[in-house]
């Protein structure tokens, strides 16, 4: 669906969003996002030293970042709003291992204001098609709380399933919190030509 897209430009256009991986010259865009969702991001990360809200320590982070990016050991993208290119929200794929087992782990968070707005729906159906075609990964895993009720909703809308559960799976604002894991595979992943 998003694949001529995907390939025309490095930005996915969708409606009144667009997604793009985050680059350097946003530091003092990312850091305003986390300011800004400080509080109602907080029950579901985890605790952050002061440097992770400042523009300082994002200009830091955006640099690792950009080396993440280049030797594709990690893909972090922002999602602006079409008319105003604020960063409203976040979606980052980690661990990412190739074969041979093509995986990877998505992580994601939207600004208070776009909740409830299929924004997020939208945003990681796009970006998990990027990395199934672009990158030719084969499995996107995904963990939530049991009472985080909005992920999970949005990972089922995407077509995550559910896989199972882990005791005491992350350390979230402070305390070891059950994860529902899932995961999305690539019905049509073919072994990449290199």
């Amino acid at each position: 669906m998003f694949h001529s897209i995907i390939h025309r430009s490095s930005t996915i256009v969708l409606d009144d969003i667009k997604i793009r991986l985050i680059e350097t010259r946003d530091a003092e865009q990312i850091s305003a996002y986390y300011q800004r969702n400080r509080h109602f991001l907080a029950p579901w990360e985890p605790l952050r030293h002061e440097a992770f809200f400042s523009l300082a320590g994002w200009q830091q982070r955006l640099e690792q970042i950009a080396t993440l990016h280049r030797h594709e050991m990690a893909f972090y993208f922002v999602i602006e709003h079409r008319e105003t290119n604020t960063i409203i929200g976040v979606i980052n794929f980690s661990n990412l291992v190739k074969s041979p087992f093509y995986a990877c782990h998505v992580g994601y968070s939207l600004d208070q204001d776009y909740q409830g707005k299929a924004v997020m729906r939208r945003a990681l159906t796009a970006v998990c098609e990027w990395i199934f075609i672009d990158k030719h990964f084969h499995r996107v895993m995904a963990a939530y709380m049991p009472h985080n009720n909005k992920s999970g909703s949005v990972l089922t809308a995407v077509g995550f399933e559910q896989e199972g559960l882990a005791k005491d799976y992350l350390l979230i604002n402070g305390q070891w919190q059950d994860h529902i894991l899932t995961s999305l595979v690539n019905p049509n992943w073919s072994l990449p030509i290199n």
